[in-house]
């Protein structure tokens, strides 16, 4: 398979050999087992606060000849707290037991939880390459919002060495991504509810995959960048489904075939 590669200017270079990643086969079952993964892996811990609901001096005895006891009285065997006391008689009020007011939940969720979900490695790498060859169907990419309608995957030499984010812009409007520049521009989120603090909106665009480091590609508005070293199948399929538009560098291409990222060892015997 073979693709073009676009220079700074927007014009064609030269035609390369693309790596084995492009055609591998799409599997979509895979693609989202393995992005569901990194998604649960990036999950921040939560739960209630370990003395929640418990700092109360609920604790009553129910002997019978104790001086403060509910025994006798007819009560129900909650934990309660003192409100009054006149002598030997006394009022009290549920506390710490799940359903009194300032109580602790029932149930809440534990912060020690572990989300993470184990992926075997030659089944995340699979799922990779799937991701990879899955960027190029124009078929996916539409039903994903995508118009991109050129040779794929795009390919640019020395996208890297680009240090303003207007350049870029411009070099992205010549190769043909005016439309996808367009649908990504926020929008003013209709009504409150749900939206409340957050006013606007704003798509996934776009995944550029470089080899080193560029602080201009995420200027733009829904745009990503990533190390060709760390792509994962959360990155290539945001939304669990595989066709997301890809920019690539020539050097991460470069990169992606001389290191065999991604690619299963072979078995020695």
């Amino acid at each position: 398979m073979k693709a073009d590669v676009f220079s700074i200017a927007g014009e064609k270079v030269k035609t390369i050999d693309l790596p084995n990643h492009f055609s591998e086969e799409i599997r979509p079952d895979v693609i989202r087992k393995s992005a569901l993964s990194v998604r649960n892996s990036l999950r921040q811990p939560y739960g209630a606060y370990e003395r929640a609901g418990k700092r109360y001096k609920a604790k009553l005895s129910r002997r019978r000849r104790d001086y403060k006891t509910s025994y006798g009285h007819g009560m129900a065997r909650v934990p309660r707290k003192t409100v009054w006391h006149r002598g030997r008689q006394f009022g009290w009020v549920g506390a710490e037991a799940p359903g009194t007011t300032g109580g602790r939940r029932a149930h809440p969720p534990k912060p020690g939880r572990d989300w993470d979900q184990k992926v075997n490695k030659k089944e995340r790498k699979k799922a990779i390459r799937s991701a990879i060859s899955a960027s190029i169907n124009k078929e996916l990419l539409l039903k994903n919002g995508f118009s991109y309608s050129n040779s794929l995957p795009i390919i640019i030499d020395g996208l890297e060495n680009i240090n303003k984010t207007k350049d870029l812009l411009n070099l992205f409007k010549k190769i043909g991504l005016e439309k996808d520049l367009q649908r990504l521009e926020r929008t003013v989120r209709p009504g409150r509810g749900k939206s409340r603090g957050r006013p606007y909106k704003s798509k996934v665009g776009p995944l550029v995959i470089v080899s080193k480091e560029s602080k201009t590609i995420d200027n733009l508005e829904g745009f990503n960048s990533c190390l060709v070293n760390n792509l994962n199948s959360l990155l290539l399929a945001p939304s669990l489904i595989p066709g997301r538009l890809t920019i690539w560098s020539l050097d991460s291409i470069n990169k992606l075939e001389k290191e065999k990222l991604f690619a299963n060892e072979k078995v020695k015997k």
